[in-house]
């Protein structure tokens, strides 16, 4: 039986959660054919790994004589503990952070049948071959040497994974707010293009509207003014003067109306340039605003910049089935920044460009 006390099972932990790391990110920096820092966490630990080998331990201590049900005990904890991580890590983060549905024999992504079997043989490796080498380094320790390592690790365990759950949760609810900004811009995109189409539309209505008024106008004026000239052929030789003064009213009526004709459809025109220009600046502002909280949604100080990434980059598998869209973007802005690249002024270069494309697409 093992019979450890708290604070060597906490150092068990720890070594396993160590190899853990370095079996996961060798095997996926392999993969990838670049180095990867896989985990959660920001240290090289997996806890996954660390309380799986101590579960491991504690199952199958009543099958230490049978090797097949050593196999079969690691198979059930390990599945079991592996699922219930992914399953809570889902519902709390919004992302699977590993996906096994494209692998045969699976469950909801988050267990599949050939890492149970992997986990079974590795409860027998651990439980013939790893562990004893591993409990006679920790047993040799003193129990001084071996408080002040683990509690150094320990506050640095901690410290890690409450930054990590704290950027994970925020990760979380950026996906949210991305989803819902996503369907904020698309509607906005939206009333912005009818908008503009309306403006084209009254534009048009309004110039034929304005070209009959004056051509009817015209035809008023030319029909009072060949009425005079046939009255005026009629009483030439009575009444010259008269006919003049009747000529010269009708075409100042003529003009008159003409005037107020083209002043009424300057007036309505410019009015409706107003409101329209008015209405297509507030969409754009809010589209504008819009866009710039989704750039500010990827931002953040330097160690909220280092875990999101670390979020995105030491798990190259993870998922989002519920955000996809939102997932993929973020994944992108967050990646793309580099250590070496100056966001001091993010704010102030998104806002340039979204007011240089608002510029470009404004009415005139």
């Amino acid at each position: 039986m093992y019979d450890y006390s708290f604070l060597q099972w906490l150092a068990f932990f720890y070594i396993y959660s160590f190899f853990g790391w370095i079996f996961e990110s060798c095997y996926v920096s392999i993969l990838k054919h670049r180095f990867v820092n896989r985990g959660f966490l920001r240290l090289p630990l997996l806890p996954l790994y660390g309380s799986g080998a101590v579960m491991m331990l504690w199952v199958s201590l009543p099958f230490r004589e049978h090797p097949a049900l050593v196999c079969l005990s690691g198979v059930i904890a390990a599945t079991a503990l592996e699922y219930v991580t992914g399953f809570v890590m889902e519902r709390l983060f919004c992302v699977k952070y590993w996906d096994y549905s494209n692998k045969k024999f699976q469950l909801d992504g988050y267990i599949c049948l050939s890492s149970s079997i992997a986990w079974g043989f590795l409860t027998i490796l651990l439980t013939e071959y790893i562990h004893q080498p591993i409990a006679r380094l920790v047993l040799g320790v003193s129990y001084p040497v071996l408080l002040v390592c683990v509690s150094a690790v320990s506050v640095l365990f901690l410290l890690d994974t409450y930054e990590s759950v704290r950027e994970a949760l925020a990760l979380g609810n950026a996906l949210k707010a991305m989803t819902r900004l996503h369907s904020e811009i698309e509607e906005l995109q939206k009333r912005l293009e009818a908008l503009q189409e309306e403006a084209a539309g009254f534009r048009q209505e309004f110039l034929d509207e304005t070209e009959l008024r004056l051509s009817a106008a015209r035809e008023n004026a030319r029909e009072r003014l060949d009425t005079a000239r046939s009255d005026f052929a009629d009483r030439l030789d009575e009444a010259r003067t008269g006919i003049q003064e009747r000529l010269d009213e009708a075409r100042s009526s003529m003009r008159e109306r003409l005037d107020e004709a083209r002043a009424d459809a300057r007036e309505r025109l410019s009015g409706a340039k107003f409101d329209t220009r008015e209405r297509l600046s507030s969409v754009a502002e809010q589209l504008s605003d819009a866009r710039l909280r989704r750039e500010q949604l990827a931002g953040g100080g330097k160690l909220r910049r280092f875990y999101r990434r670390g979020l995105f980059s030491g798990n190259p598998g993870a998922v989002s089935h519920r955000f996809p869209e939102a997932f993929l973007e973020l994944q992108r802005l967050s990646l793309k920044q580099t250590d070496g690249k100056s966001k001091k002024e993010p704010d102030k270069d998104v806002k340039e460009k979204q007011e240089q494309k608002d510029s470009e697409n404004s009415p005139s």
